[in-house]
């Protein structure tokens, strides 16, 4: 495993990064910049935490409004975030909640692992979450608005299609799941596969 200090462009910005010379488990060299992953040849491979809290029948939601540059803008998303450094799954929860919300989890579930394809070069690997238990007081998100919702109207938001395949895998309170769902580049949703097993696209 080789360490190697390199200059690239991230969007408009020039950042320094560090590259693993050795492959990563997708077949992937990984490199590292601002706690982000960033892939060769325009691939971008992410490890992330997703967590929907819950309260009362409702899932706290972050609606995506704030960023210009957001693979999520628009749309109803869990808070959550990338791992850093040495993270394991429940300590990146816990961080990320902490910074986005302002609460800290007191109880809370492993549910899953989705790999979200996007098609137009990123592939996130991220482990979900429900949590049902917190203290503290919410902050304002620099994220996007935080709204708690219904879970009967979770449906009737702008989510990401394969979102709904997940949430009704909650609701059914299906065991640890893996769900792949990949995109064709433009947000429709063309594959889905539970563990392993390809799903028909309703």
């Amino acid at each position: 495993l080789v360490c190697v200090p390199v200059h690239a462009e991230w969007g408009t910005h020039n950042v320094m990064v560090t590259r693993w010379q050795q492959k990563s488990p997708w077949d992937v060299n990984i490199i590292y910049a601002s706690g982000n992953q960033i892939g060769d040849h325009n691939r971008m491979v992410g490890l992330s935490t997703l967590c929907y809290i819950e309260q009362d029948g409702k899932y706290l939601m972050l609606h995506r409004v704030k960023k210009e540059h957001d693979i999520n803008k628009d749309k109803w998303i869990g808070v959550g975030g990338h791992f850093e450094a040495d993270e394991s799954p429940e300590e990146c929860l816990l961080r990320e909640v902490k910074e986005e919300t302002g609460l800290t989890l007191t109880s809370w579930r492993y549910r899953g692992i989705v790999t979200f394809v996007s098609g137009d070069g990123v592939t996130e690997y991220m482990s979900l979450f429900t949590a049902d238990g917190f203290t503290g007081e919410m902050i304002e998100c620099d994220e996007g608005e935080l709204v708690w919702i219904e879970k009967s109207k979770i449906n009737d938001l702008e989510l990401w299609e394969g979102d709904k395949i997940f949430f009704r895998l909650l609701d059914e309170e299906r065991p640890f799941f893996s769900l792949k769902l990949v995109y064709d580049g433009s947000g429709i949703l063309i594959e889905a596969a539970l563990d392993g097993r390809v799903m028909e696209i309703r």
